[in-house]
């Protein structure tokens, strides 16, 4: 059968698993097509070439941005690049031929970015539009990179791959992302090949414009929906659990199994992403399942996504959060009875491109929790110039999650858990269809917040 599967950065970087467990595992000779990989970069390199997800260390990209020297970074990131390459020479990659395609591509880039940093130089242009090209060039790098090791490998091992590099480099013609897909994909025989692809694709509207970071599985999500595979795969280094085993201990946490696309969205509405919820909406609307795999245990079958499933048994299935959050509480003795308050501070919320995911009403008070990384000053002034007193406070939220869990004493019980421990609840919700039931907790509370309801629910 056809399938479309992608392996992440950290998957990547082991790449003797990767050829271990996903491309040989229980296969040989015709069993090893009809396959096509959406690939990552390395692990690490697009931190080099943007910034650090986590910390938001600059990469070679903030360089440029600041109007600073960026060759410095850009001849240290070949260096690096190199001796990644020099690390997979044990299976089987061809060293010079994998040394010449990264210098050409990084040799071509400084092109592309010195002519950048003339125009914006030239101060006649708007610096936006200019950097996000920017962004878009050097996030192009570290897909093709490792893709292009990954297909020589496999070719030098004897197996036919075939490279599809949708980053169109040196291609100028005006293509949207589907038609770029589309066109590099549509003459290849998958039957007869492993196809090795880029996680980033070029296209007019500019991948990173909307998804930024989570670009690759977006590419992932529309060649799905343009080969209609029998099924969607994600190779992770961890199972898609019912819990975090960091925190409750494997032993106390298991792979959730099945669930669905509203479950999904439910998880990555709060951080646990399973996929970027907008590639998971094209797979869900044209009713492509999606498995979670775990790269390291390949003969575990994973948990399998589809649009209809529903748990035979009412139970929670995941438990699970964030310490990232802030409650911005609203209080105004005017608001009872008064119509349209909501509606002029979410106008607000809209103005600062501030979305939110947890919101709770009084007669007097709105409280609503945003993400830390969105926290806006503005935004704040603009609420305490409206409305007699704003609060902001740090917080934690906890959730538990299912697909079928609407029961009698849900409520109750995971209250009950959580006294026990001591730990106060701050403030809770949950929408009438009771898939996801948030706790809102104090960030010092969190971790036994997590423990305390995996014992009682899990």
């Amino acid at each position: 059968m056809l399938t479309v599967e992608k392996i992440g950065g950290t998957s990547m970087t082991a790449l003797n698993d990767v050829i271990k467990n996903i491309i040989l595992f229980e296969r040989s000779g015709q069993q090893l097509y009809n396959r096509i990989f959406v690939v990552s970069a390395f692990s690490g390199v697009t931190n080099l070439l943007l910034e650090n997800k986590k910390t938001g260390a600059p990469g070679v990209y903030h360089k440029l941005a600041t109007y600073k020297d960026f060759h410095k970074p850009l001849k240290a990131l070949i260096v690096k690049l190199k001796q990644i390459n020099k690390s997979y020479e044990s299976l089987g990659l061809n060293i010079a031929e994998a040394d010449k395609f990264i210098e050409q591509r990084l040799k071509d880039a400084q092109t592309y970015l010195e002519n950048i940093a003339n125009i914006l130089a030239s101060g006649y242009v708007n610096k936006d539009d200019v950097l996000l090209a920017a962004r878009e060039i050097l996030a192009s790098i570290g897909e093709s990179h490792s893709a292009f090791n990954f297909t020589n490998i496999l070719q030098n091992m004897g197996i036919n791959a075939t490279f599809v590099d949708l980053s169109g480099f040196h291609d100028h013609r005006s293509f949207t992302i589907d038609q770029r897909i589309k066109k590099d994909l549509q003459h290849i025989d998958f039957e007869n090949t492993i196809t090795i692809v880029t996680g980033y694709t070029k296209g007019t509207e500019g991948i990173m414009r909307e998804f930024d970071r989570g670009y690759s599985e977006v590419t992932f999500s529309k060649i799905a929906v343009a080969v209609k595979p029998e099924e969607a795969i994600i190779h992770k280094e961890y199972h898609l659990c019912t819990a975090d085993p960091e925190l409750v201990g494997v032993e106390n946490c298991f792979p959730v199994g099945n669930t669905n696309y509203d479950v999904a969205d439910q998880l990555a509405d709060v951080g646990m992403e399973a996929i970027h919820p907008k590639a998971s909406k094209p797979l869900e609307i044209h009713d492509i399942d999606l498995r979670i795999k775990n790269t390291f245990q390949p003969e575990h079958p994973g948990t399998l996504i589809t649009r209809e499933y529903i748990c035979d048994k009412k139970r929670v299935e995941v438990i699970t959060g964030t310490e990232r959050v802030l409650m911005i509480d609203i209080y105004d003795p005017s608001m009872v009875g008064n119509v349209g308050t909501d509606f002029h501070i979410m106008q607000l919320f809209y103005k600062f491109g501030v979305s939110y995911t947890f919101k709770a009403t009084s007669a007097n008070s709105i409280s609503i929790v945003i993400w830390d990384k969105d926290f806006n000053k503005k935004l704040i002034q603009e609420l305490e110039n409206d409305y007699e007193k704003v609060t902001v406070e740090k917080m934690a939220m906890v959730c538990l999650i299912g697909s079928n869990m609407d029961q009698p004493g849900l409520l109750a019980k995971s209250a009950t858990a959580l006294a026990q421990k001591g730990i106060n609840i701050k403030s809770c919700g949950f929408a009438l269809r009771k898939v996801n039931i948030q706790f809102l907790v104090a960030r010092e509370d969190f971790k036994e917040a997590i423990k305390a309801l995996n014992k009682a629910m899990i």
